[in-house]
C-alpha cells in the first residue's frame, strides 16, 4: 500500500446564634483573613495567584476598586507590557478563574471554620468580604502575628515534600480530575443545586477527596511511592477548573481505609479515590479504586503489576500513573460515562453547564442525529450563562461544525457554518489556551476548512499538554490517516484504543480502511464490527465493504440498508460524504469500489438484485 467558584456566605444568622457585631468584616478582620489564607499550607495556589489575591484585597481596602481592571492586573501582577491585549492573552481571566477555584478548595477544607470569607464574584475582579459560618466577633479571631511581612506572605509554600515525583504523578492527576468531579456534581449535589445562581462553583464544582495510597509493606520505596502518587494526584488535579479538591494536608489527615459514605456525609464529597501499593524484589503492584460517596459503591477498580529493577521506582510510578490517568480522566473514561448515565434530561433548563458538556461527550460517542438538537440548545445556554467556560465553547464549536459535516442542518450554508464553528472554537481557546478540549475543537475545525498544517499543529499542542489522553491521540491519528499518512496515524489510533476501556466506534474508522487497503479483509471486518457498535452511517459502510470483500452477500446487504438509513446521503453519494471528511482521492475511490462490490448501486443506496 502506498503512503496515502468561590463560596459566598450571606450575612444572616440562625435563631440560635447571636447577630454579628457588624454587617461587614472590618479592614483589620479582612487583612487577618488574607494572612490566614496566604500562609495556610493547605492553599494550593501558585505564587502569581497569591499575589493576585493580595493585590485585589489591598486595593479594595484602600478604596481603589476602579483600578481592578484586566489591564491593571496584567501590568501589576503578571508583568505584562503596555501593549497587553486581553483578547490574545487571557492570563488575567484564566488566573482569576483558577484563584476562585483555589479559594473554593480552601474553604472546603482548612478554611471551613474561618470567621471571614474572601471571594471574587464572577464577572469582575473586585473581592467580596463576608462573615463565615462562625461567630465573627473580634475577640473570637485567632491571635495572628500581624507583623508578618508581605514578603513572607507572598513566599508562603504550597507544600514541597516529595517534589522528585511531581512529573510522574502529574499524569495520574490528569486522571482523576475528570474522575473526581464529574459524578460528584450529579450524585451529591444534583443539577438544581449545581446551577443555583451565585453559589460556589455555579457551573461546575463537585468535591472529591483522594485518600492517601496505602503502602502494603514497611519498605521505604513503597512508602515513598504511595505518598508521591497521592500528593501528585491532588496537586495536579487542582489545575483543572471544573472540580474542587481537598488539599494534600486534608487528605493525608484521613485514613487510607476511611469509609467513603462517612466521608460523603461529613465532608460533602461525591467521589473518593483510594489505592494501595506493594512490591517484592522484582515486581511492584498498584491497585486503585473510584468510590461513590453517596452509596459506597465501587465504580471502578484495577490492579497493575510491573517489573521493578533497582533505580526504576520513578519510572514505574510514571508508567502506572499515566495508565490510571488515561482510564479515569479521558474523554470517554469511567467518570464521564458514569455521570452521563446519571443525567437523564438534557433539555432541563436547570442543568449545569458542566452536565451540558458531559451530554455533548455522549453525543460525540455515536454522533446520533436525535441527540444533536437538545445538546446544541443546552450548550448555547451554557455559554450564555458561563461565558468563560472554555470547554463549553469548544463543544459548541464542534457541534456547529457537525451541522454541515454530518448534514444535521440541510439548510445551513457550508461556508458560513464553518466560519461560525471556527469563531466558536476560537472562543474556547481564548478563554483558556491550555484547555485541551478547546485546542482539539479548533484543530478539528481547521481540518474541515482544509487548513491541514494548522490542524496538525494544534492537535500536537493538545497532545503535548496531555500525552496520555486517548481522545487526543485518536483525533491526531484519524486526521493523519485520512490524509493518507497511515504509517504515523495508525499507531496513534492503536495507542488510543489500547488506553480506552470502551472506545468510540470512530476510533476504528481508519484502522478498518488501512486493513482493507492492505487486503486484510478479515481484519477489516473485526475492526468494522467494533466500529459499528455505535451505529453511524460510515461505520455501516465499512462493515458492508468488509462483508462484500469476504463474499458475505446477505450481511453486506443488511449493512448497506443500515448505512442508507443512518446517513441517507451515504446511500446516494458516498464519495461526497467521504470527501466531506477530507479523505484523499485514493481512499475515496477504494471505498466506493468496495461498496460496489458489496452490492451498492449509484444513486439508490440499495444493493443490486
Amino acid at each position: 500500500m502506498p503512503t496515502l467558584g468561590s463560596r459566598i456566605v450571606t450575612n444572616s444568622c440562625s435563631v440560635e446564634d447571636e447577630p454579628p457585631v457588624s454587617d461587614q468584616p472590618s479592614p483589620d478582620d479582612v487583612r487577618a483573613q488574607l494572612r490566614r489564607i496566604l500562609t495556610a499550607p493547605d492553599l494550593q495556589s501558585s505564587p502569581a495567584r497569591r499575589e493576585l489575591l493580595r493585590f485585589v484585597v489591598e486595593e479594595t481596602l484602600a478604596g481603589r476598586v476602579e483600578r481592578l481592571k484586566g489591564a491593571t492586573l496584567a501590568h501589576a501582577v503578571f508583568g505584562r507590557n503596555d501593549d497587553f491585549d486581553p483578547q490574545s492573552d487571557p492570563v488575567v481571566r484564566v488566573e482569576a478563574r483558577r484563584l476562585r477555584r483555589d479559594l473554593d478548595s480552601y474553604y472546603v477544607t482548612a478554611g471551613k471554620q474561618d470567621p471571614v470569607v474572601i471571594s471574587i464574584p464572577k464577572g469582575g475582579y473586585v473581592p467580596h468580604f463576608a462573615w463565615g459560618d462562625v461567630d465573627p466577633a473580634p475577640n473570637r479571631l485567632p491571635d495572628l502575628d500581624r507583623s508578618a511581612s508581605d514578603d513572607a506572605v507572598r513566599a508562603a509554600p504550597a507544600g514541597d515534600w516529595f517534589r522528585g515525583t511531581r512529573k510522574a504523578a502529574a499524569l495520574l492527576a490528569a486522571t482523576i480530575l475528570v474522575v473526581v468531579g464529574s459524578a460528584a456534581l450529579w450524585s451529591r449535589h444534583g443539577p438544581d443545586r449545581a446551577t443555583e445562581p451565585g453559589t460556589a462553583g455555579a457551573a461546575h464544582g463537585p468535591a472529591v477527596i483522594v485518600l492517601p495510597f496505602k503502602a502494603l509493606s514497611a519498605r521505604e520505596d513503597d512508602r515513598f511511592l504511595a505518598a508521591g502518587i497521592t500528593q501528585e494526584l491532588i496537586t495536579n488535579l487542582m489545575r483543572f477548573p471544573d472540580f474542587r479538591l481537598f488539599s494534600e494536608l486534608a487528605s493525608f489527615r484521613r485514613s487510607a481505609a476511611a469509609d467513603p459514605v462517612e466521608l460523603g456525609k461529613s465532608l460533602g464529597v461525591s467521589y473518593v479515590v483510594r489505592g494501595s501499593i506493594g512490591s517484592s524484589a522484582a515486581v511492584v503492584r498498584v491497585s486503585a479504586q473510584l468510590m461513590d460517596a453517596s452509596s459506597g459503591e465501587m465504580i471502578w477498580s484495577d490492579t497493575y503489576d510491573r517489573p521493578l529493577t533497582p533505580g526504576d521506582l520513578l519510572a514505574v510510578q510514571g508508567e502506572i500513573a499515566a495508565r490510571l490517568a488515561s482510564i479515569l480522566g479521558q474523554s470517554y473514561g469511567i467518570v464521564r460515562n458514569d455521570v452521563a448515565e446519571r443525567t437523564v434530561d438534557v433539555t432541563n433548563p436547570s442543568m449545569s453547564s458542566y452536565l451540558c458538556v458531559l451530554r455533548a461527550y455522549t453525543y460525540r460517542r455515536s454522533f446520533q442525529a436525535d441527540l444533536y438538537p437538545p445538546v446544541v440548545a443546552c450548550l448555547e445556554e451554557a455559554v450564555q450563562r458561563d461565558p468563560e467556560y472554555s470547554e463549553a465553547w469548544a463543544m459548541l464549536g464542534w457541534l456547529r461544525l457537525d451541522a454541515v459535516r454530518f448534514g444535521w442542518d440541510p439548510d445551513a450554508n457550508t461556508e458560513r457554518a464553518y466560519a461560525d464553528a471556527l469563531a466558536t472554537a476560537s472562543r474556547g481557546v481564548a478563554a483558556d489556551r491550555t484547555n485541551v478540549m478547546a485546542l482539539k475543537a479548533l484543530s478539528s475545525t481547521n481540518h474541515y476548512l482544509g487548513n491541514f498544517e494548522e490542524s496538525e499543529r494544534l492537535a500536537r499542542e493538545a497532545l503535548a499538554l496531555n500525552p496520555n489522553d486517548p481522545d487526543t491521540l485518536a483525533q491526531l491519528g484519524w486526521r493523519m490517516a485520512v490524509r493518507g499518512n497511515f504509517d504515523e496515524g495508525i499507531p496513534y489510533l492503536e495507542r488510543a484504543i489500547a488506553r480506552t476501556i470502551s472506545p468510540p466506534g470512530w476510533y476504528f474508522h481508519l484502522i478498518a480502511v488501512d486493513l482493507y487497503l492492505r487486503g486484510d479483509y478479515q481484519g477489516m471486518l473485526a475492526a468494522a464490527e467494533r466500529d459499528a457498535v455505535n451505529g453511524s452511517g460510515i461505520s455501516y459502510s465499512l462493515l458492508a465493504i468488509a462483508h462484500g470483500a469476504l463474499g458475505n452477500r446477505e450481511a453486506a446487504r443488511q449493512a448497506l440498508d443500515r448505512m442508507a438509513e443512518a446517513t441517507p446521503l451515504l446511500g446516494r453519494n458516498p464519495a461526497a460524504v467521504y470527501r466531506r471528511h477530507q479523505a484523499i482521492d485514493p481512499i475515496v475511490d477504494a471505498l466506493v469500489a468496495g461498496l460496489r462490490r458489496a452490492g451498492w448501486t449509484e444513486g439508490s443506496g440499495s444493493p443490486q438484485s
